[in-house]
């Protein structure tokens, strides 16, 4: 049976050159992407999005005194309005919904050839998985040494300096100050 691939599936996977900088919403540039596609259902009658969500989607954020919303950064806070978040929401739950959709087709038309695929990707991620976690035990490990000779050498200098003997002024200076702390003594003979 010969399985053909869908125009839009084949147009999915392949590469676009890049086009520089854009507010992003699920990744997707949104004065480059979100807002021609949207105008264009509009224009369609597909949706109904109202005008002025199009023609500014990017909204200054306020707190609830009424004053503009800043980042801890010092910079503003600016989001997408919520209308058209909500209709990207719609368009990503509905590209997930058709994304799985396919997989189920192809897995159910060529069950063999799909369990194959995975076993193969399963191998080879195998390999680099492993690889993965064998260089962070041997990091963690340089880290665990690291940790306990700098443990080890703080408890040594704090031992030589417990072991380090006053010089005489400093030892003269802490007799005067102890006997300056230390009660008067009581004359001899006379009752407490």
């Amino acid at each position: 049976m010969e399985q053909t691939i869908p125009g839009y599936i084949s147009a999915l996977v392949k590469p676009l050159p890049g086009r520089g900088s854009d507010r992003r919403a699920w990744s997707i540039p949104l004065a480059g992407v979100w807002l021609p596609f949207f105008t264009a259902t509009n224009t369609a009658g597909e949706t109904a999005i109202e005008a002025e969500a199009l023609g500014a989607p990017l909204r200054l954020q306020y707190e609830k005194d009424g004053t503009p919303k800043f980042s801890q950064n010092g910079k503003p806070v600016i989001r997408i309005v919520k209308e058209l978040s909500e209709q990207i929401r719609l368009v990503r739950e509905n590209f997930m919904a058709g994304l799985l959709s396919y997989a189920q087709t192809v897995q159910k038309a060529m069950p063999g050839e799909y369990k194959a695929q995975v076993e193969v990707a399963q191998k080879a991620g195998g390999t680099i998985t492993t690889q993965d976690a064998a260089a962070l035990t041997a990091y963690f490990e340089v880290l665990k040494a690291k940790a306990v000779a700098d443990q080890a050498e703080a408890e040594a200098e704090t031992k030589s300096k417990r072991k380090a003997k006053p010089s005489p002024a400093v030892e003269q200076a802490i007799a005067e100050a102890e006997a300056k702390a230390a009660p008067a003594p009581e004359p001899a003979g006379v009752p407490a």
